[in-house]
């Protein structure tokens, strides 16, 4: 069972390069252009296998001098990489459907296209799924962009299977360069969704609401416990691959000592971190007299209470 992402991501690979040599030699025995196609799109998802790869590996090494918040980021860049990537892919197909529908071509022995396609998005199916739960449990931006990649590369072929049978019953060529537009469509949708999703991160983007809901239950637990905590504010928080990043401001009432307020906030902190799975938590501690006016802190980017 491949259980880490380095694994996955080598599956993913070896799936690609083996898929890219089929569709290769049933291109060049048919002259389909949708396969042909298809050898592209698999050889752009081969690449971003191997971003996905090395950015997995990267990603898990410990801090350093250099990158002392560690390197969780790496997994959107590639993520990023792999979208720009499908959109580069997306525009040469489109660019060379388009002239062989103008200009017409001949196509021959389109069993063995056929059969090889339909053999392509099984596998394609088969291993994305493995790959989205993979990136799931290991929450994984890039084996997530590494799976869409795949699934997405499943669902053109299903495309191009269909355009092959159409060539096939009715003889007309012309069904082959749609079937490859068909496909240049869905992966510019591909492309773009994978393209926002790692942007959003790579601009310290806020988290989604339900993790700050979550964190801001767990202070509110606290202050129950503990009623020297007289309350927080300027909490926020950003992603950076499967980690989160929390920091907050926690008010202690007058009277608390230093070493009563420093115990209390690693309890809150422990708190927050399990809500919030990978979550790396900074709290800086004030006296209650430090609080500002709601309407103040309503005005900046930050949660309060």
């Amino acid at each position: 069972m491949i259980r880490t992402k380095s694994g996955a991501a080598g599956l993913s690979i070896a799936s690609n390069a083996t898929l890219i040599v089929l569709k290769l030699v049933a291109g060049a025995i048919t002259g389909s252009i949708a396969i042909i196609t298809e050898a592209i799109h698999s050889a752009i998802d081969l690449l971003a296998s191997m971003i996905a790869f090395v950015s997995v590996r990267k990603a898990d090494e410990p801090a350093d001098r250099e990158h002392p918040y560690g390197h969780e980021k790496l997994e959107n860049l590639a993520a990023a990489i792999e979208g720009m990537l499908i959109l580069v892919g997306a525009g040469i197909i489109i660019y060379e459907a388009t002239r062989r529908l103008m200009t017409g071509a001949e196509i021959f022995d389109l069993g063995i296209g056929i059969a090889v396609i339909g053999f392509s998005a099984l596998a394609n199916v088969a291993i994305s799924t493995f790959l989205y739960r993979r990136a799931r449990a290991l929450e994984s931006p890039a084996l997530e962009g590494d799976a869409a990649h795949l699934r997405t590369d499943a669902l053109t072929s299903f495309g191009v299977l269909v355009g092959l049978l159409l060539v096939e019953i009715t003889g007309e060529p012309a069904f082959d360069a749609i079937a490859a537009l068909v496909v240049a469509v869905a992966i510019v949708y591909s492309g773009i969704r994978i393209l926002s999703g790692s942007s959003r991160v790579l601009v310290d983007e806020a988290p989604p609401p339900e993790e700050l809901d979550r964190i801001e239950a767990a202070i509110a637990a606290a202050r129950e416990r503990h009623p020297e905590i007289a309350g927080y504010h300027k909490l926020r928080g950003r992603r950076a691959g499967a980690r989160r990043y929390v920091d907050l401001h926690l008010q202690f009432r007058s009277g608390t000592t230093l070493e009563a307020a420093h115990s209390v906030t690693h309890m809150v902190r422990g708190s927050i971190e399990a809500a919030i799975p990978n979550a790396d938590v900074l709290i800086h501690i004030e006296p209650q007299e430090s609080l500002r006016p709601p309407e103040v802190e309503a005005r900046g980017p930050y949660r309060s209470g």
